[in-house]
């Protein structure tokens, strides 16, 4: 992080890191390599459906590794789903955790792993750095490009009684292994593709801006930005386009390292409260709040946010950085546009009665710390109401 022009102490956290055309081939191994007698699978049945946990499986058992499977994960999962999965991986007698799938398996993965050898409930360890005691080994296979948690020191799972998202951030969570195979990406809708990708520019974007950015993360968030901007369209557009898909994969990878080790900021302190009350596509919520938010941000960061424009192919020639600042967050809205993102919370289900708790929530989450513009309750509301 730069103060006075002085580059201070940072860390940058990263598991190893495997990735390719095929990669999917080195779960076994990745799993032997960590002294891993009997793996815990975790996933979710629309990736059991794919045929990648079958995949998976015949690797994992090629090299004597057993396994017991629990896919009983949804999307925005929740904290009674993390109890029973630590229910059974005690009562399997595994030693290690290896999750196929998108954000909510691999998040809940992490989060069975924390109870498995810290004990209590996950909400205990809401917060910054609360995780005590080691994890198991984890090898994680990434399905989606876009949740970045195969690199990530984050999992985010919903309370059911406060409906809302609760942000466990730790280096603890980081994962030994992450496996990212971009031929996984061909099995996703249009619709997820696009969620997941909107979820990784996100992501990207609030990395680079974030207070916590250090040259590490802004390296990575801004190609991330970059591969964005030039292949997600055609991601969305076709299943079998592998040269997309592949710089999806990259995209998410890189941008799961940005955030990871910069945090983000207030859409997805915003985010996290609307997809815990409604249960609705994280990235998609993204999508809607991300272009308000960095018109919010955008006085607190213009050269930043005039260098995102230059990253989306923006032409800013001849433009101060205001000018060059306010058509990347155009170029964003288009990108979201063409792909189909929703550009208003009204058309998933939001309503303007729920505002005053999603702002009192989004207040306390951990990623509004790194917003780059300070932000009260009433500011908030008011991005709230605009995205309305």
């Amino acid at each position: 992080m730069l103060k006075n022009g002085l580059l201070q102490i940072s860390k940058f956290v990263a598991p190893e890191v495997i990735f390719g055309l095929g990669a999917l081939s080195q779960v076994g191994e990745s799993a032997a390599r960590l002294g891993i007698k009997k793996a815990f699978l975790v996933s979710d049945h629309g990736v059991m459906e794919t045929g990648w946990v079958n995949k998976a499986l015949s690797f994992i058992q090629e090299v004597g590794i057993g396994t017991e499977i629990w896919c009983d994960v949804t999307t925005n999962p929740k904290d009674s789903e993390v109890a029973n999965g630590v229910k059974h991986y005690l009562n399997s007698e595994c030693d290690g955790i290896i999750a196929v799938g998108g954000g909510s398996p691999i998040d809940v993965a992490k989060a069975i792993a924390i109870l498995a050898t810290n004990g209590g409930q996950i909400k205990d360890y809401e917060g910054v750095n609360k995780i005590t005691s080691p994890l198991p080994p984890m090898v994680i296979v990434a399905s989606t490009g876009g949740a970045g948690s195969e690199v990530s020191q984050f999992s985010m799972i919903v309370d059911r009684e406060r409906k809302s998202k609760m942000a466990i951030i730790s280096k603890s969570l980081v994962p030994d292994i992450a496996i990212v195979d971009p031929v996984l990406l061909q099995s996703k809708s249009a619709r997820l593709t696009a969620a997941t990708g909107v979820d990784a520019l996100s992501h990207a974007i609030e990395a680079y801006v974030s207070l916590a950015a250090t040259p590490l993360t802004d390296v990575h968030a801004l190609s991330a930005i970059r591969l964005i901007s030039l292949n997600l369209r055609e991601s969305v557009a076709s299943k079998t386009n592998l040269e997309a898909k592949s710089a999806m994969a990259m995209a998410s990878l890189q941008a799961g390292l940005a955030f990871s080790n910069a945090i983000l900021g207030a859409t997805h302190a915003m985010t996290h409260q609307v997809d815990g009350l409604l249960d609705l596509h994280h990235g998609e919520t993204n999508g809607i709040l991300l272009p308000y938010v960095m018109e919010f941000n955008l006085i607190s960061c213009g050269e930043k946010f005039a260098n995102i424009a230059k990253a989306m192919g923006v032409q800013t020639d001849g433009f101060d950085k205001w000018k060059a600042a306010d058509k990347g967050i155009c170029a964003v809205r288009k990108l979201f546009r063409d792909i189909g993102i929703p550009n208003k919370l009204a058309q998933v289900g939001m309503k303007e009665e729920y505002i005053p708790k999603l702002s009192a929530n989004a207040l306390k989450d951990t990623c509004l710390v790194t917003n780059p513009r300070d932000c009260c309750s009433e500011q908030i509301e008011a991005l709230y109401r605009r995205a309305l």
